[in-house]
């Protein structure tokens, strides 16, 4: 793969046009904590493989890191943000409201959401939606009726669970992971357990029971975990009862801290994942201001880079990190050539 540097003299001429005067050479990009590990693969081998800069990367969570993304266009703006979900429409407003009109949008691959206790903790095994939503939904089925959730132990929940404590230590509502979570599992739990419908029964219209679903116990047994994973790993060191929900690659580096319990009988494998076996997955991303491509130097390189086969691929080295391979990488790769933007545009 050959990366070419931007010449001094189409900086120049960049420099001076309406999409902002750049002083750094340096890419900088922020977001998601589940897509932080292959985005800083990527980043020093990028730097250590071509003339470019290496890039800055931080974490923050994918909804911090689109807001960050969508402030605008120039040197003090971020250039790429990392996500563990989609882009939203209202978010693609707010960057169209801020300028920045033009985003491409990288899908790299997918992820499993797991769910992980210590290694000499309680013997948590096998899952399903309905016991996390047992466990933490706001309000569950209790005696035929919906009630306020005051289920204190696992054993209460599933009597093939242990009798331990409740502690569960959820994704913050600013992470992706927290969106995946709430529509594959609370979602699908508050369905199969009847609190739904018993909600609708009770008056609220479909949407309503939706977003009530969502809802999770405040009395300290679900805890939402605002930083990184590295975060809940630290909870759960301090309890041995605690589960967390992590992404399947940081799982996959802490098997030594962490074991993993299966979710509706399947085990969340690079391998269940790729089948589409595994029902908690989700596609990651990265979206790119193409304002900023030919003014930061590396940029468009870096994304291609990231994509390649060699890196992105089913042999490259983000699967041994725990990403499944994109079936349609190809696509990926032809649309990061050619800048393709969100809405089909060039």
């Amino acid at each position: 793969m050959s990366f070419n540097r931007i010449s001094t003299a189409a900086l120049a001429v960049l420099a001076v046009s309406a999409s902002a005067a750049v002083a750094r050479d340096n890419i900088q990009i922020a977001g998601s904590s589940t897509v932080l590990p292959y985005a800083s693969i990527i980043a020093e081998a990028f730097g250590e493989n071509t003339d470019f800069p290496t890039p800055v990367v931080e974490s923050g969570g994918s909804s911090a890191g689109l807001k960050r993304f969508c402030e605008g266009v120039g040197e003090n703006t971020i250039d790429i943000a990392n996500a563990s979900r989609q882009i939203r429409e209202k978010e693609i407003k707010a960057c169209a409201d801020a300028g920045v009109t033009d985003i491409i949008e990288v899908r790299i691959g997918y992820d499993g959401i797991v769910f992980a206790s210590r290694q000499s903790g309680p013997a948590f095994a096998a899952f399903t939606p309905s016991d996390i939503f047992n466990a933490i939904g706001a309000k569950v089925i209790k005696d035929g009726a919906l009630a306020d959730n005051t289920y204190a132990n696992w054993s209460e929940v599933n009597a093939g669970l242990p009798d331990a404590e409740i502690a569960m230590y959820i994704p913050g509502t600013k992470h992706g992971t927290r969106e995946v979570f709430e529509e594959k599992v609370l979602l699908v739990g508050c369905k199969e357990t009847g609190a739904m419908q018993a909600m609708i029964d009770g008056g609220l219209s479909q949407d309503d029971a939706e977003d009530a679903c969502l809802d999770v116990r405040t009395d300290g047994k679900s805890v939402d975990i605002d930083g990184d994973y590295t975060e809940t790993l630290a909870r759960i060191d301090a309890n041995a009862n605690g589960i967390g929900v992590f992404g399947l690659a940081f799982y996959e580096n802490n098997t030594d801290k962490l074991k993993v319990a299966s979710m509706s009988g399947v085990m969340p494998t690079t391998e269940s994942i790729a089948a589409g076996e595994y029902p908690v997955s989700r596609p990651l991303y990265f979206y790119v201001k193409k304002a900023h491509i030919g003014v930061i130097p590396g940029l468009k390189e870096y994304a291609q880079f990231f994509v390649s086969d060699e890196l992105a691929g089913p042999s490259g080295p983000l699967a041994t990190y725990g990403l499944v391979s994109d079936p349609e990488l190809a696509e990926t790769q032809a649309a990061v050539a050619a800048e393709t933007v969100i809405n089909g545009g060039m």
